[in-house]
């Protein structure tokens, strides 16, 4: 007995240190830079749909309008990831994060999301609420660059952001409406259940929040260890992994023929940005500084980039497939250009 005793004793601890070295393992390997930041995404846009599916089945549960839903819910849930990991950015003192985050997202949205959809046909529909979309788009990047140039978003330039944002989303909201625009966004995929709603939302928001934080470690580690600037960092790798949920929206659109959801997904997401999330950033930061690099380089890429594609639909030019491969090839040029130049 007491043979077998010991015997059960040495597998115990045979078996312990298994498991102290399987966990052991998870952790290293979890402490990798590159498995950071491919967790953080997978949060960050698992995250993101949770919340938006969520909030979107306790909205209509509490009767709101489905217009109304599409143009506040649906639109700053998608822009959530870009959301947190700008807060967590200016938490840790990683500013030129945030900031390049931003713009690098801008010019993602422009030259590589709408330039495929151009590829597949889809991005030359045009109309009313387009051109008022591309208006808001050339205004939030001037107003942009006159903080570039200040060097910061002072607390009051936040505040004045975030007015201008509701402002927009108010006239967009009554113009549709007037005009009888009753597109919907689409049901959710979630039961008809306010309880797994509201889990939904909850733990798609912490998903967000984790990722968000798991992002960050993993895009700085990745800067220090590869001697990498922050700002080229946001610009590219943070920018492009808060991009994939319009990518993919913009694919789904593009696909179903969807032109007019494909222009508008990228154009309102680029007011988003600038004004919600940069708006946002600064208000809880009290303020945000502005590396002078951006002046000298980013913020020009974003006034060619979504200056060129504004203007063009305002002028009802045709965004056909060659204007998107070209647009797609300039995005590849601007990130080998980032690391190599």
């Amino acid at each position: 007995m007491w043979l077998d005793t010991s015997e059960e004793c040495a597998n115990d601890r045979d078996g312990l240190k298994h498991h102290e070295r399987c966990a052991l393992g998870v952790e290293q390997m979890l402490e990798s830079d590159p498995i950071l930041v491919l967790v953080g995404f997978a949060l960050l846009m698992a995250g993101g749909e949770g919340v938006v599916q969520g909030a979107v089945q306790i909205a209509y549960r509490l009767r709101v309008p489905p217009l109304l839903v599409g143009f506040t819910i649906v639109a700053i849930g998608t822009s959530l990831p870009e959301l947190a990991v700008a807060l967590e950015a200016i938490r840790t003192d990683a500013d030129e994060i945030a900031i390049g985050g931003v713009l690098g997202s801008n010019v993602a949205n422009v030259m590589l999301v709408l330039g495929t959809a151009a590829m597949l046909g889809s991005g030359d529909e045009g109309g009313a609420g387009i051109r008022r979309d591309a208006v808001a788009v050339i205004f939030a990047t001037v107003l942009l660059t006159c903080f570039v140039y200040l060097g910061s978003i002072p607390l009051e330039g936040g505040a004045l952001m975030l007015i201008l944002l509701i402002s927009y989303y108010g006239y967009a909201y009554a113009s549709s409406r007037g005009k009888g625009d009753q597109e919907e966004p689409e049901e959710s995929w979630l039961p008809d259940n306010i309880v797994v709603a509201l889990i939904s939302t909850v733990i798609g928001g912490a998903m967000i929040w984790k990722g968000a934080i798991f992002l960050l470690d993993g895009a700085t580690g990745l800067a220090e260890t590869y001697d990498i600037d922050e700002s080229i960092v946001g610009l590219s790798m943070v920018a492009l992994g808060t991009s994939l949920p319009e990518l993919a929206v913009t694919l789904i659109a593009a696909m179903r023929n969807q032109g007019g959801v494909a222009v508008g997904n990228v154009l309102g997401s680029n007011v988003m940005n600038i004004l919600g999330i940069l708006g946002t950033a600064s208000v809880i930061g009290n303020g945000i500084e502005i590396a002078s690099e951006f002046a000298g380089r980013d913020i020009w890429v974003v006034i060619l980039t979504s200056g060129l594609v504004a203007a063009m639909l305002l002028d009802d030019r045709e965004i056909g497939p060659r204007v998107g491969a070209t647009m797609v090839t300039g995005y590849l040029a601007y990130m080998a250009y980032l690391y190599l130049g």
